[in-house]
């Protein structure tokens, strides 16, 4: 059966992107190569934690939503939106294996007319070098002229209630004039806005400067809480403070380190690129530096609270509380509660944890043990840490409760936990 759409990568991109198709009446398919969550959503569960729940993707199958493996399927669409992965490898560049992929099988079954779009997070450049040559060299057509190409910068904030797909501006970048446009037609069926980028190069660029505006801000806070911490200031109050100014700021909080799937990055060092402008952006390696040692202060501060309180970091029993990187959801992408258990326990610490979205947590391929009563385990622990503010969390209930707390959100009311 011939479908409007295809999705290419039904991770925490494509999934949304599919969900909001079909909500808005688009035949749509859902292509992976892992037969893990196409299985998954088959039998109507949904493979990540977060960003869609079970009764999400049973909505979709019921309207029409098909999940499949068969490379076959590509062939028959109009348009079809590459989301695959980029994670950073060892050098700190994307990894467009999973993109070269995805654009190989639809290359194979590509037909003219058809609108292909990007929205994995990329450097400028990959979409008009990588990804077209790879299009271009398995289909024999060419972009631009057969087949439409733009690129579209993912924009999801998960969890987040008041922006969805519909209500946030879609940005994008076409190869032409005319691919700008088809990807316009495409994106209108699903969201408010379309903003046209001049190309796909610009529309790559807003992504890095959206993901490194966020690592940068937070970094400065970041770098502002160990400061106000050895000045003897109270920085939530500062930020609260700052943030009734009504022009030129915009609040960010520290925490313990930056998780979520978008990553900083610095195209001076990706070869894929094609021009680079021969220096690096030293901002964005230095927010880099500062928010991956965040991990390893709040372990300092740890130490140093338990140390005040006559016990050592050896032997403490530490509860960590919400290991997930954001409030409210079950992902657990890049997020630093890893780091820091890990740290604890090579002090010699206990470490046990609290999550009521994290049934079963691992680090280091071992399990940690999960406090059934959060009170409880509050009360017996010598030094408990929240990580992450979920909802469910009452603060001043578990300051009372518990022996040391930290709270490394700056979330619990003044004077009840020591603060970040």
């Amino acid at each position: 059966m011939p479908a409007d759409l295809a999705v290419i990568g039904l991770g925490h991109l494509g999934l949304p992107l599919a969900q909001a198709a079909v909500a808005a009446g688009i035949d749509t398919i859902g292509y992976d190569t892992d037969p893990r969550p196409v299985a998954e959503l088959a039998a109507g569960h949904s493979p990540l934690d977060g960003p869609l729940t079970a009764s999400d993707v049973r909505r979709m199958l019921s309207g029409g939503f098909r999940p499949t493996t068969n490379p076959a399927d590509l062939g028959r669409v109009r348009t079809a939106v590459i989301c695959a992965p980029t994670p950073l490898g060892a050098d700190r560049t994307p990894d467009l294996t999973a993109i070269g992929d995805a654009a190989r099988a639809l290359a194979a079954r590509l037909r003219p007319h058809t609108t292909v779009l990007l929205e994995s997070p990329a450097a400028p450049g990959t979409t008009e070098g990588f990804l077209r040559t790879v299009l271009e060299e398995g289909s024999g057509l060419r972009a631009g002229r057969d087949f439409h190409l733009a690129y579209s910068p993912g924009r999801l904030d998960p969890g987040n209630r008041t922006h969805g797909f519909a209500n946030t501006p879609k940005v994008i970048g076409g190869l032409t004039p005319a691919c700008t446009e088809s990807a316009a037609a495409f994106y209108s069926r699903l969201t408010d806005k379309v903003v046209r980028a001049r190309g796909p190069r610009e529309a790559e660029t807003v992504k890095l400067l959206e993901t490194n505006f966020r690592h940068v801000n937070i970094a400065l806070v970041n770098e502002m809480a160990v400061l106000c911490h050895d000045l003897g200031v109270d920085l939530w109050d500062v930020i609260r403070c700052a943030e009734t100014k009504p022009f030129g700021f915009q609040a960010f909080r520290p925490g313990p380190g930056v998780g979520g799937h978008g990553v900083p990055m610095d195209p001076s060092y990706l070869p894929h690129a094609g021009r680079t402008p021969g220096h690096p952006l030293r901002m964005v390696g230095l927010a880099q530096e500062i928010n991956s040692r965040m991990p390893q202060y709040v372990i300092q501060r740890s130490a140093t609270l338990l140390n005040e309180h006559g016990k050592s970091a050896r032997g403490a029993r530490v509860l960590l509380l919400g290991v997930t990187y954001k409030p409210d959801l079950a992902d657990q992408q890049s997020s630093p509660a890893t780091e820091i258990a890990c740290r604890l326990m090579d002090l010699g610490a206990t470490v046990s944890y609290h999550d009521p979205y994290v049934p079963d947590w691992r680090v280091r391929e071992l399990p940690v043990p999960r406090a059934d009563s959060l009170y409880e385990a509050a009360a017996n622990a010598d030094l408990t840490v929240l990580l992450q503010h979920h909802r469910t969390y009452d603060l001043q209930g578990l300051a009372v409760k518990a022996q040391l707390l930290l709270d490394t959100r700056g979330a619990s009311p003044a004077g009840a936990a020591y603060r970040l």
